[in-house]
């Protein structure tokens, strides 16, 4: 087959941005950053003394610096390629539309319509304290969350839905809903904030037509190397598309994630693009280092679409992961059929259900544990330590507290997905004394370098093999 792209265009692009590198790349560097510096002082002189929690009458002079930042980002924009920027459809008042969802979300270029409009946004809490940046980004009031905090969601979501329902006293918020950066090759499922005020939202469609250098910050293709090749470019294209506003139904006001759905599919009709049922969090547990870095046979990924789609994930905490380790560990390794398994959970026997079960059925039934550590793993995704953690309470024995090789097997393979054979090894170097059972502790470091389909990398697995020390 034919290679998509000659190798005469390939050699020509390339000596285009070394060029470009040498020469137009730094200038516009240190344009945007000059353009950032003389932005400062006046979102600096505009927040001062202003209430965080309350809009005031829109002053001459706040007025006036609206205009001067809006001039000078679209300045900035303009010196790194951005000549035109094409706009479609008629942007909604905030009267009308408190709430702009956009997307695709693919880099930190989608912030133009943001400039354009000094909508506020809902941005990490560690964004205000960057210098410079921070005082930039506290002038267009935003609403801050941190991604780790539960606790800090639930205000996040507070506030959405007071800013939305002032009846336009506060300026629109525009959300990516999404959540996270994506290739624009598809749209992922859309977080339910956006949508829980239940009042209307207004999509807004991002498109970059590029020739040589495509838009997206995705792990193959970092921020730095977006930003580089983008000043690069002689000229960058970008399109926004304000579509109709969306005012919700009743039962999509009863239901965010329904209304989020319906939205979703909106914009990905307009945009042509198909849509898929993953959201940011499958994206954190993808892209884990580490113990539970998955391998790319895991079921892990359809199991946690599985469970979001049930609403079985939500309030998922520490203390409810303890909780139902404890009452499966009451069942002393009994298997259970798919009924027995929706009792389990409290819900009917859907096909949702039914595929959950098949997962983790061999012969007809499932140990409820397995379930359980997948359920730790997709909630948990960087603490992987817990998850063995929480494993080894389930399984371990009531008088000594160790596992035999068989539910080892198991623990590592639900979290892992990695094969007996390779459990075998690992069991035998941690018990060396051949004592055919091992218990979870803080005394000995064990770190592997498993080859399996895909290399799976389990450093920092901590057993103490007790019956080693004679306790």
């Amino acid at each position: 087959s034919l290679p998509p792209f000659p190798k005469r265009a390939i050699t020509s692009a390339s000596r285009s941005i070394a060029v470009m590198t040498m020469t137009l790349f730094p200038v516009r560097l240190l344009f945007a950053a000059f353009m950032m510096l003389l932005a400062w002082p006046f979102a600096f002189m505009a927040t001062v003394g202003r209430s965080e929690d309350a809009v005031e009458p829109l002053s001459w002079w706040r007025w006036l610096v609206d205009l001067v930042l809006k001039a000078i980002m679209r300045a900035m924009w303009f010196s790194g390629g951005f000549h035109w920027v094409r706009v479609k459809g008629r942007p909604a008042l905030p009267s009308e539309a408190p709430i702009l969802t956009m997307a695709p979300h693919s880099s930190y270029f989608d912030a133009i319509p943001v400039t354009m409009t000094m909508a506020s946004i809902v941005m990490k809490t560690e964004s205000k304290d960057i210098p410079v940046w921070g005082t930039l980004i506290k002038f267009i009031r935003p609403v801050f969350v941190s991604r780790s905090d539960q606790d800090s969601r639930r205000k996040t979501v507070e506030e959405i839905k007071r800013r939305a329902c002032s009846d336009g006293e506060w300026p629109q918020i525009m959300i990516f809903p999404e959540g996270t950066c994506t290739n624009r090759s598809c749209l992922i499922a859309f977080k339910p904030g956006a949508f829980i005020p239940g009042v209307p939202v207004q999509p807004v469609l991002l498109r970059y037509p590029n020739e040589m250098v495509r838009i997206s910050s995705t792990p193959k293709q970092g921020v730095f190397k977006i930003l580089w090749l983008t000043l690069c470019q002689l000229h960058n294209s970008i399109e926004i598309e304000y579509l109709p506003t969306y005012t919700p139904s009743e039962e999509e006001k009863k239901d965010p994630a329904l209304f989020a759905s319906n939205v979703r599919h909106i914009m990905a009709k307009a945009l042509g693009l198909p849509i898929i049922d993953y959201s940011f969090e499958d994206c954190q547990l993808a892209m884990a280092k580490g113990p539970l870095r998955l391998p790319r046979h895991t079921c892990l990924l359809e199991f946690a679409r599985l469970v979001r789609r049930l609403g079985l994930k939500t309030g998922v905490t520490d203390e409810v992961l303890h909780e139902e380790a404890f009452k499966v560990r009451k069942l002393c390794g009994s298997r259970l059929d798919v009924e027995g398994f929706s009792q389990y959970l409290n819900q009917p026997l859907t096909e949702a259900v039914q595929d959950i079960f098949s997962l983790f059925e061999e012969h007809g039934k499932m140990d409820v544990r397995e379930y359980v550590i997948a359920l730790s793993v997709v909630c948990r995704p960087f603490r992987y330590l817990e998850t063995i953690k929480l494993a080894f309470r389930m399984f371990e024995a009531q008088e000594d507290g160790a596992v035999v090789e068989d539910e080892l097997a198991v623990v590592l393979k639900t979290a892992l997905g990695i094969g007996d054979f390779v459990v075998c090894d690992l069991f035998r170097a941690i018990d060396c004394q051949d004592k055919g059972k091992i218990t979870f502790g803080r005394s000995i470091y064990i770190g592997l370098h498993v080859e399996c389909d895909l290399a799976v990398r389990c450093a920092g697995i901590i057993i103490n093999p007790k019956y080693q020390q004679g306790n």
